[in-house]
């Protein structure tokens, strides 16, 4: 083999190395430095979060699909302000330069997506998508 493939071998294997330190290096550490004997004042071994208060309730709870589409709701007006940032800029641009007609016609595609924007809420909110009402649940 030439110079060039014993480095690149040992590039590789650096990198190999490097990505196996990461990966098992923080379990190695927290193992090392983790105490030996708890504090097991209240005998409460048997519980996943130690944090010295009673559960109440179960953690397995029934969230409503409300919550659901609120979230999705959320995801989908952050996209499209993030698409609101670049048009105001390009908008903002065309407006230093005095283009008139490519500023109108920006402007009101501006408005065209926020009027769209505008209509999903509303029939959103005629749908009570964003109506947050208690919920009981029959436990079987």
């Amino acid at each position: 083999m030439d110079n060039q493939a014993t480095l690149d071998i040992l590039y590789v294997a650096a990198f190999f190395v490097g990505g196996l330190g990461f990966a098992v290096g923080p379990v190695i550490v927290a193992h090392l430095l983790a105490p030996r004997s708890t504090r097991n004042v209240a005998q409460k071994t048997s519980q996943l979060i130690e944090c010295g208060m009673e559960p109440i309730g179960d953690a397995w709870i029934r969230f409503g699909i409300v919550y659901y589409l609120y979230a999705l709701m959320f995801i989908a007006f952050a996209v499209d302000i993030l698409f609101l940032f670049p048009v105001a800029l390009i908008y903002r641009k065309a407006a230093d330069t005095g283009i008139a007609i490519g500023n109108m016609r920006a402007f009101i595609e501006i408005l065209i997506f926020v009027g769209i924007l505008s209509l999903i809420i509303i029939y959103a909110w005629k749908k009570g998508v964003f109506k947050w009402e208690r919920k009981t649940y029959n436990r079987p």
